[in-house]
């Protein structure tokens, strides 16, 4: 049996490289033992491989045969060409022994019947199992998805889990993070399929091993040393600091700018809309009036007054859209983090409401006043009389001729004149209603704007004083928090500045326990 690591050696490796500590005991407890291939079941394919790739780069190097299921364990299946299948010829199965086997496990969903039976399948024939929860890093639920697994796999005896990211172990090498390698969980499987396979049987692959453990170790803590005299530890802490406290108003200034500015944009884009809107209207209701016969001129105003309370559900409509979008900018001006209490989550149901003083919609009124007769119209009764008699003798002209009805052309000419006098005055009439409907339409629809304007205005007032209200109340909280945040900070920084001393001489200590061992 090689030479264990020294007590106090061994108890550094424990703190700083527990992985390593794992595979040195994994590699010495198999010396004399023939490694035995392990075969990779399950993953997807891209994981998979990326996994065989990082557990090759670690020593001692344990061979991995991946296999491919479709179907039940031991059943049909189908594989890759440079895959080997359940029951192909160089693949495993029910006529073919398994000693060791590493299970793929899905990280963002627990482990099916499918492999639940291949699970069963390889206990009933002895083989030893190392569970790996693959991808663990891009599913936020995999601790539950790890628990409900551990649950499923205890029927058949004691299983234990690692969660292992291959990704995560790439991405640690190359920014020479160790603490990222161990949480990546890379190492740990390499130890435990290591005490599975016995891959350690050889004298010399101990010793390798527990050189490199040492090294890694020693490396781990040089590291920590640089990173403590260099004030590392603490860099984080200090930058969140400085960024903290150059926000010194909570964000009240940058959220009063952002509300000014499209406060000031949506009042100009909404009056445009009224605008727009009623002189839309005022086109419309002129071609209605001249289209109308004069039996529909007493109703006109009621279907003006509808199209104006179409025209302000439109507008009000456009108005709390946009009060709506204002929220959330000022929102996202406001709040640079999440606060406890979220003293602001009221306000979503406050901003594009209508108060009840601008909730009176626009009125066009009761109606145009009957029109008075004026000098015009008097005058037309004459014109028209004057022109009816002159075209009625102009008519009655050529009976004159007869001497027999020479009697009946005064009376003829006269009822001639009279109905073309009438028919003078009645199309004056009605030209001048409507033309004083178009007067009155025309009168109406700018009280209607005038109102409108002040409706929209009104809203946005009310919305400006709601919203300056939620940006210092929220901004006071940031403030408060931000305090309470930079007091924190300021603590820790203490603490690390009384612990490096400390922290110094425990890293100088276990180094020189690492020159013993």
């Amino acid at each position: 049996m090689p030479a264990a690591l020294p007590p106090a050696a061994e108890a550094v490796v424990m703190r700083w490289n527990p992985h390593g500590l794992a595979l040195l005991l994994a590699v010495r407890s198999n010396a004399g033992v023939a490694a035995a291939s392990v075969t990779l079941i399950g993953g997807d394919e891209t994981n998979s491989v990326l996994l065989r790739t990082e557990l090759a780069r670690l020593t001692p190097r344990v061979e991995l045969l991946p296999v491919d299921i479709d179907g039940k364990w031991g059943g049909t299946a189908t594989g890759r060409p440079d895959h080997p299948t359940v029951d192909g010829a160089a693949g495993v199965g029910a006529d073919r022994l398994v000693p060791v086997a590493c299970l793929l496990l899905e990280g963002g969903s627990p482990i099916g019947r499918e492999m639940l039976g291949v699970v069963r399948a390889l206990r009933a024939n002895g083989t030893r199992i190392v569970f790996a929860l693959d991808g663990f890093h891009v599913h936020r639920e995999w601790r539950e998805v790890l628990e409900r697994d551990a649950v499923l796999l205890s029927a058949g005896g004691p299983a234990e889990i690692v969660p292992v990211s291959a990704r995560m172990a790439i991405v640690a090498r190359a920014n020479e993070n160790a603490a990222l390698a161990d949480r990546s969980g890379v190492a740990m499987l390499h130890a435990r399929l290591v005490a599975a396979a016995g891959a350690g049987a050889a004298q010399d692959q101990v010793e390798i091993v527990r050189a490199r453990v040492i090294a890694e170790t020693r490396q781990r803590i040089e590291r920590e040393l640089e990173k403590l005299r260099g004030g590392g530890d603490v860099a984080g802490l200090r930058a969140e600091r400085a960024t903290l406290l150059a926000v010194n108003d909570g964000g009240r200034g940058a959220a009063m700018g952002v509300l000014r500015n499209r406060l000031h944009l949506a009042r100009v884009d909404l009056l445009h809309e009224v605008g727009v809107r009623i002189r839309g209207l005022n086109a419309a209701a002129r071609a209605d009036i001249e289209r109308l016969p004069p039996s529909g001129l007493g109703g006109f105003p009621q279907g003006l007054q509808n199209s104006v309370e179409k025209i302000t559900r439109e507008v009000d409509r456009v108005s709390r859209q946009r009060l709506a979008e204002l929220e959330e900018l000022i929102e996202k001006a406001v709040r640079a983090s999440e606060l406890a209490g979220n003293p602001g989550a009221a306000l979503s149901a406050q901003v594009g409401a209508l108060s009840a003083e601008s909730e009176r919609r626009p009125r066009v009124g009761s109606g145009p006043e009957p029109r008075c007769g004026g000098v015009e119209d008097h005058l037309m009764i004459a014109l028209g009389a004057s022109a009816g008699f002159g075209l009625g003798r102009l008519v009655v002209l050529p009976l004159a001729l007869w001497e027999a009805v020479d009697y009946a052309l005064a009376p003829v000419s006269l009822l001639l004149g009279a109905a073309a006098a009438g028919w003078v005055v009645r199309a004056r009439r009605q030209l001048a209603d409507r033309a004083h409907l178009r007067q009155w339409v025309a009168d109406a629809l700018v009280n209607v704007k005038a109102q409108s304007e002040q409706r929209v205005v009104t809203a946005l007032v009310e919305a400006e004083e709601r919203l300056t209200d939620h940006v210092v109340r929220t901004a006071t909280a940031h403030l408060v928090e931000t305090d309470r945040r930079v007091g924190e900070l300021e603590a820790q920084l203490r603490q690390a500045a009384q612990r490096r001393p400390a922290l110094l001489a425990a890293c100088e200590r276990d180094i020189g326990a690492l020159d013993f061992a």
